[in-house]
C-alpha cells in the first residue's frame, strides 16, 4: 500500500506573511510538519503542495519533494484543502503515481507528535 502525505503550504498568506517559513525555534515552521511526517515512517512520500519557490526550497532542504507547483486556483484565498488535495492527486495521475492513501498536515503544526499522528492513521485505516 502506497502512503502521501500533502502538506498545503500556500505562499500567498494574509494575516502573518510568510508564515510557513518564518522561524519558530530556529527552524522554519514547515520544517517541523515535514520531518514529522517522514520520522513517523507512515508514508512512501512526503510532498510539499505550494504555489511559491521559497518554500518550495525549504520543503526540499528538510526532505520533502516538490514535484510540481499549486496552479493560481488553488493558491487563492477562496481555495479549499480538498481542492488542494484534489489537485494534488490528479497531477499526480498525470505523471502516472498512484497512491492508495493520502493525508494532509498542515504546515504550520510545530507541536504536533508522531504519536498522534500514527494514533490518527490507525483511526483511518480501522
Amino acid at each position: 500500500m502506497k502512503v502521501l502525505a500533502i502538506i498545503p503550504a500556500r505562499g500567498g498568506s494574509k494575516r502573518i506573511s510568510k508564515k510557513n517559513i518564518k522561524l519558530f525555534l530556529n527552524k522554519p515552521v514547515i520544517a517541523y510538519a515535514i520531518k514529522l511526517a517522514i520520522n513517523s515512517n507512515l508514508f512512501d512520500e512526503v510532498m510539499v503542495s505550494t504555489d511559491s519557490y521559497e518554500i518550495a526550497n525549504v520543503a526540499l532542504k528538510y526532505g520533502a519533494k516538490v514535484p510540481f507547483m499549486r496552479s493560481n486556483k488553488t493558491s487563492s484565498d477562496y481555495a479549499t484543502t480538498f481542492d488542494v488535495i484534489d489537485e494534488v492527486i490528479t497531477q499526480y495521475s498525470l505523471l502516472n503515481v498512484e497512491f492508495d492513501k493520502a493525508c494532509c498536515i498542515y504546515p504550520c503544526t510545530p507541536l504536533l507528535r508522531v504519536e498522534t499522528l500514527l494514533s490518527s492513521y490507525k483511526k483511518l485505516i480501522d
